[in-house]
């Protein structure tokens, strides 16, 4: 399994990791980026990629982050982070905005994730505990709706479990709907119950799999 994967020598930091998930993006493509650390790819398309970002609070065309002089503190994403219009941007009605979300519009929607299954299910919008708040927010839409769900988190938790389950103990997000998984460590593809490697940073697959407590393959 080894020999057929790309390996870095140090895990990725978060740019290099918002970076690594921009340039896998088909050009042409019609993308929703979730909030929190996936908003960060936006900073990395390029304009030859012709990626057009959707906004689920009502904006098309969305640009990268704003800074300085070009914030304007009535043009944020759904993270409320301010950001900048391309030529051509387009605004509409938040259900304007789900419709599209659910008709199949988007080619991929990148999300956060609290934990991923095997089976491609997704969990990332409660852990489940007394004390959590709640945040679904436009994710089970996203996830279902779009072509492609790919993931963006850290690979093992605070206490050092993996985030990349047999099955989900937290609530689910959405079911056999993740197809890529992007970590600090590794790069994943999910299907047919299996979990491939494509690529791995600053470790050995065979010693992250042995980690993981679960069996990797390669990408064909």
């Amino acid at each position: 399994m080894t020999e057929s994967i790309r390996r870095a020598d140090a895990p990725l930091n978060k740019n290099d990791l918002a970076a690594l998930v921009a340039g896998d993006i088909r050009e042409g493509s019609f993308v929703n980026l979730g909030i929190g650390q996936p908003t960060t790819v936006s900073n990395y398309l390029s304009p030859q990629q012709r990626v057009t970002l959707h906004t689920e609070n009502g904006m098309l065309g969305m640009g990268p982050e704003a800074h300085g002089e070009d914030v304007d503190p009535d043009l944020i994403n759904a993270g409320k982070v301010p950001v900048t219009e391309l030529p051509g941007a387009a605004y509409f009605h938040h259900a304007d905005s789900f419709a599209m979300m659910r008709g199949g519009h988007l080619d991929v929607c990148v999300l956060g994730a609290f934990q991923v299954s095997v089976g491609g299910d997704l969990a990332n919008w409660s852990t489940g505990a007394p004390d959590a708040i709640p945040a679904v927010g436009g994710a089970m839409d996203l996830a279902i709706g779009a072509k492609e769900t790919w993931v963006m988190m850290t690979l093992f938790a605070k206490d050092g479990t993996c985030k990349l389950v047999d099955e989900l103990t937290f609530p689910a997000t959405g079911v056999n709907c993740v197809t890529r998984v992007y970590t600090p460590d590794a790069v994943f593809v999910l299907g047919d119950g299996q979990v491939a490697v494509r690529e791995t940073f600053g470790v050995d697959a065979d010693d992250l799999a042995q980690r993981m407590g679960m069996p990797l393959t390669a990408v064909a």
